[in-house]
């Protein structure tokens, strides 16, 4: 096909949004700058053409390139090709591969296609409305930077010099990056907040005051501290966008620091590990823990540490930094609604529904799971099946990864009898929210229903959401639109679904999983 689409030197797989699609790669991309994991098949995160120049589809002089997106694998391996080290990932939700296409006429429109200009590939920038700042990169920061003894105040000044250059870069506006500074010592000090300043020249001013402070690299207190005060709404957090904070690391903590990551990770914040100047062979007696890093960052795979030699000659990492900083899909421990919500599914047996309309419900239920992160620490599913009787397929706590719970949909077996609607969400309230009612996540129940119940459903429904339950009503056939409106939550228009068909349910999926992530939106602090 002719239709190639350009794209920039950071454009990553995931970006794009066909099973296959024909790209056009820029030439002259600075290849150290790459971020690829994996060999043959790359992690979705990848810049495709990195990944192109790496596995020899192109060369640096630039190209077209067909991507073809291939289920996430685990164990993505590290290896030198072509002057582009691949890094290793232990999984990842989506893959790519990359291959020539035959495409000879457009290799001479692509080159002249910009180069080197990282942005989302979705289309040229727009000239940046410098108070507004990045929009593409959504994130509020915190820079932990290092104020101790270890560093000292030269190098404590070469700190600040990288930090002001990562703060520029990464466009900071009222409607881009946010961020603010804690100087970690013997005590923490919060040196300014998130909502002090939203332009870039009034931060870099804000850094070069700084001063040093000394004292014992208390970082793990420091860490804790940050996660727990730093991003309070008062102190100018924004809703629904990343938390991250930035550790700066000259040396190694005298304190412990793995408690303050999992203080952090219970917070919903990314944390990431800049390390300068790791200790020497000598050195490592000194060190309380030699996996500081790997037990302190989000999480162990990689993306979140970052090293540097020495405090000289920083410049050429500020880029990288930033790039991993803008990239929103990778802050896997923000709360979002994809990670962080109970989903219970309430089914009806009833003998109207019928074998195969049955398994279109199943089919309903999987699609609508399939789109969450289920982990042990991340979302979960339950499902229950009621006729005049509640049989409870599998609880919140039965299945923790994708596979388990898509399996179990799967082997769910038809009852056929009654249909009591109301008994079945006070069973569900009770036995499947009862026992995760105080833990982190928000609570969804999608009940579905194909007719008229036998006994009331507004009681129960109300019970469901004074206990925290929010309640999507799914209708199908001779289901009566007043009980559904009745056990739906408020804004019911927008909790009532309802379809002819069984057919009609799969149009439904996108449309309850929008209405899952508004509410749980809308629900944060």
């Amino acid at each position: 096909s002719l239709a190639s689409t350009a794209i920039t030197c950071f454009t990553r797989g995931l970006d794009l949004k066909k099973e296959t699609e024909d790209v056009l790669c820029p030439a002259n991309c600075p290849l150290w700058q790459f971020y690829v994991f994996g060999d043959g098949v790359y992690a979705s995160l990848s810049s495709i053409c990195g990944a192109a120049i790496h596995s020899g589809v192109i060369t640096n002089a630039g190209g077209a390139v067909r991507v073809q997106t291939l289920p996430g694998q685990e164990n993505y391996s590290a290896v030198n090709a072509n002057g582009i080290q691949s890094q290793v990932l232990t999984r990842w939700a989506s893959s790519f591969s990359v291959t020539r296409t035959k495409n000879t006429a457009l290799e001479a429109v692509g080159r002249s296609v910009s180069t080197a200009r990282p942005s989302t590939g979705k289309r040229p920038k727009k000239p940046l409305d410098k108070k507004a700042g990045n929009k593409d990169c959504k994130a509020d920061i915190a820079f932990l930077i290092d104020g101790s003894y270890n560093i000292g105040q030269r190098r404590f000044n070469l700190q600040k010099n990288f930090v002001g250059k990562v703060a520029v870069m990464l466009g900071i506006g009222t409607e881009g990056p946010h961020v603010g500074v804690v100087q970690a010592s013997e005590h923490p000090k919060i040196e300014f907040y998130l909502k002090n300043f939203t332009a870039a020249k009034e931060v870099l001013f804000a850094i070069k005051e700084l001063g040093f402070r000394g004292g014992n690299s208390n970082t793990g207190k420091a860490l804790k501290h940050t996660a727990q005060k730093f991003f309070s709404l008062e102190n100018g957090a924004r809703k629904g966008i990343p938390k991250i904070i930035v550790v700066f690391l000259d040396g190694w903590p005298s304190d412990d620091i793995e408690e303050a990551g999992i203080v952090a990770r219970e917070f919903g914040v990314n944390v990431f590990i800049v390390s300068v100047a790791k200790p020497t062979t000598e050195e490592l007696g000194m060190v309380q823990d030699i996996a500081f890093v790997d037990k302190a960052v989000c999480r162990n795979n990689g993306f979140f540490s970052y090293q540097m030699p020495t405090w000289f000659g920083t410049t050429k990492y500020v880029k990288p930094l930033v790039q991993k900083l803008c990239s929103h899909e990778q802050m896997l421990c923000s709360k979002t609604c994809y990670n962080s919500v109970n989903i219970g599914f309430l089914i009806d047996g009833s003998s109207s529904v019928g074998d195969s309309n049955f398994r279109l419900v199943l089919e309903f239920i999987s699609n609508v799971a399939k789109a969450f992160e289920i982990s042990d620490i991340g979302s979960k599913i339950a499902a229950v099946q009621f006729t005049y009787d509640q049989r409870t397929e599998f609880s919140f706590t039965d299945y923790t990864t994708k596979e388990k719970v898509l399996s179990a949909i799967r082997n769910i077996r038809y009852m056929s009898g009654g249909t009591a609607t109301g008994d079945a969400i006070s069973f569900t309230t009770r036995n499947v929210f009862g026992p995760v009612k105080d833990g982190p996540n928000k609570n969804f129940l999608v009940v579905l229903t194909d007719g008229q119940s036998y006994d009331d459903v507004r009681g129960p429904a109300a019970a469901a959401q004074k206990a925290g339950i929010t309640v999507f009503s799914v209708g199908v056939a001779w289901a009566p639109l007043d009980d559904l409106k009745d056990m739906a939550s408020e804004p019911r228009e927008s909790h009532t679904f309802f379809t002819r068909e069984f057919t009609g349910l799969e149009q439904m999926v996108p449309d309850i999983i929008r209405g899952i992530c508004k509410d749980f939106l809308d629900s944060k602090q």
